[in-house]
């Protein structure tokens, strides 16, 4: 036997099978000779929610849960958060490798005069109710935007597609903004080709009746990092997504419909809005002990601590959670960051959280510093949504160039009624 295979016996006939390991993972196709009788379908893995599960090989994200480490296409999230801006990540994880001068010149260029927006397409947003969710809009502007683009579908075409990468990174900022103005009936305010990617959306969300949108810097970089820790995060339920829907060759503007779609629902993008409401429910520092010893009662849940992957702390969390006292030298303090901040140290002191390496993630702090920044929980997942842009549109580029990649088609296990005869009305109970 090779020292490199998976040795599988079946004990119910006593079969053995030899299966190639590689990269710490086998194929399971081989285990479908499995079978007692020789019209079996054959043995199948069950992996509901693909707890265990690799469905691709990507050079993007690497995670090690255990070590608190997020890397993108190798680069250490805290030195891009520190050193990079959005835009310089964006071309990373689509492209491989940080861009020269020249390079980071001409896609700042492109994004810059992409970000407007079809006048119908505004036209398309005005038709929805004044209390519609943004997310909402959103989801279904970047469906529409398809109509727009019929050439997108040519996704083979790398010109082409580099083309919707451009007008998609470029316009969810201007989709998202005027998805926020008219929430609150507000004019909209257009795309200004001076301010930064993240100066811009500020601009668009909250310009008023001034002649130039004046940023603050520090808010400025806030909103930047805070793309930058959501770009990419692996095979996450969105990103999954992604891949699913593109790899049935949908054009890109459908694809990205529906990784934010999944990203709208609560146990994905919604987690940092569940984090305010827990610190609002309760309610003063001194009540924090009280709320701990329910959670470890199972009455309530400890919202933002624990992770699908890390089993250590997020190193977004503690990105987030430095920038957050800058945003509040700039906004005043935030009665519920100290709140946060003494219930993190109660909770990791505290054996019944640190054994079961249930420590804060991303979305601790993250609904704090937006709410500091006046930004209505309703569009937290919208801001959620721009920055996993770049990393979306990566792993649909990564799927597509991907020869081994087919249309995603997992297998059931049938558990119904077996073969049966029609029943006549007349005589069914």
């Amino acid at each position: 036997m090779g020292a490199n295979t998976l040795t599988v016996t079946d004990n119910r006939t006593g079969k053995t099978i030899e299966i190639p390991i590689e990269n710490d993972t086998f194929d399971p196709m081989p285990v479908r000779q499995m079978k007692v009788n020789a019209d079996d379908f054959g043995m199948m893995s069950y992996d509901p929610s693909y707890r265990n599960t690799a469905s691709c090989k990507s050079k993007i994200t690497f995670i090690d849960g255990d070590k608190g480490i997020l890397l993108y296409r190798g680069y250490p999230i805290e030195q891009l958060a520190e050193k990079s801006t959005y835009l310089e990540v964006a071309y990373l994880l689509l492209f491989g490798e940080l861009p020269n001068k020249k390079q980071l010149d001409d896609w700042v260029f492109q994004i810059t005069h992409h970000r407007m927006i079809h006048e119908t397409i505004r036209g398309f947003i005005d038709g929805f109710h004044h209390d519609a969710h943004p997310m909402g809009m959103l989801i279904s502007s970047l469906a529409a935007m398809s109509t727009f683009y019929p050439e997108a579908k040519q996704i083979h075409d790398p010109e082409v597609r580099k083309m919707q990468i451009y007008r998609l990174i470029a316009k969810i900022p201007t989709l998202a903004a005027f998805s926020y103005r008219h929430s609150f009936g507000l004019p909209y305010s257009y795309p200004d080709d001076e301010l930064s990617y993240a100066g811009n959306f500020l601009n668009m969300l909250f310009k008023m009746n001034e002649l130039k949108y004046k940023v603050n810097p520090v808010l400025e970089k806030a909103m930047d990092v805070l793309f930058i820790l959501h770009a990419d995060h692996e095979q996450n339920c969105s990103s999954t997504t992604m891949r699913t829907v593109g790899s049935a060759h949908a054009d890109p503007y459908s694809s990205m419909a529906a990784a934010a779609a999944a990203l709208y629902g609560p146990l994905h993008g919604g987690a940092n809005e569940e984090v305010l409401r827990m610190l609002r429910q309760i309610g003063s520092k001194d009540k924090i002990p009280e709320y701990i010893k329910r959670v470890k009662a199972g009455e309530v849940l400890l919202m933002g601590f624990g992770h699908r992957v890390y089993k250590n702390y997020d190193p977004r969390a503690k990105i987030i959670k430095n920038i957050a006292e800058q945003v509040f030298e700039v906004t005043g303090k935030n009665p519920l960051l100290e709140m946060a901040i003494e219930l993190e140290r109660i909770a990791l002191q505290d054996d019944y959280f640190v054994k079961r390496k249930l420590y804060p993630n991303v979305d601790f702090y993250s609904g704090i510093i937006y709410e500091a920044m006046k930004f209505p929980a309703e569009i937290f997942t919208v801001l959620f949504a721009i920055g996993r842009t770049s990393g979306w549109l990566a792993q649909w580029q990564e799927l597509l160039t991907d020869p081994e990649q087919k249309i995603s088609r997992p297998r059931q296990v049938y558990l119904g009624p077996s073969t049966r005869d029609f029943v006549p009305m007349d005589k069914r109970k």
